[in-house]
């Protein structure tokens, strides 16, 4: 489904494969590692589609939906919400931090 191109552009100085997740900002697509999402081009869309996530995540508990929701309701409102940007970041920085090996 990757051609070339997308398999370079993951791939840092070593030539290893980096973990991308996140929007991409050249083709506006949602990216998990290799899989790749398309987005709807209006904003309200979008705002829509990540709105219906986060309530599809609160309603984790019943059969189908799940909590996995909740997270990337938050990616698609942080392409489009300075605010929910800034929380994204954040918490990217806190799990990173939590993450790292004590030296």
């Amino acid at each position: 489904m990757t051609d070339q191109s997308e398999t370079t552009a993951n791939a840092d100085r070593n030539g290893r494969k980096t973990r991308r997740f996140g929007i991409d900002p050249s083709t506006r697509e949602l990216v998990f590692g290799s899989v790749r999402i398309p987005l709807p081009r209006s904003r309200l869309a979008r705002v829509g589609v990540g709105v219906a996530l986060i309530f599809g995540g609160l309603l984790g508990f019943l059969p189908v939906l799940g909590f996995w929701m909740l997270p990337l309701g938050f990616i698609v409102l942080s392409h489009d919400m300075p605010m929910v940007r800034r929380w994204r970041r954040r918490f990217a920085v806190w799990w990173t931090r939590k993450r790292r090996p004590a030296n």
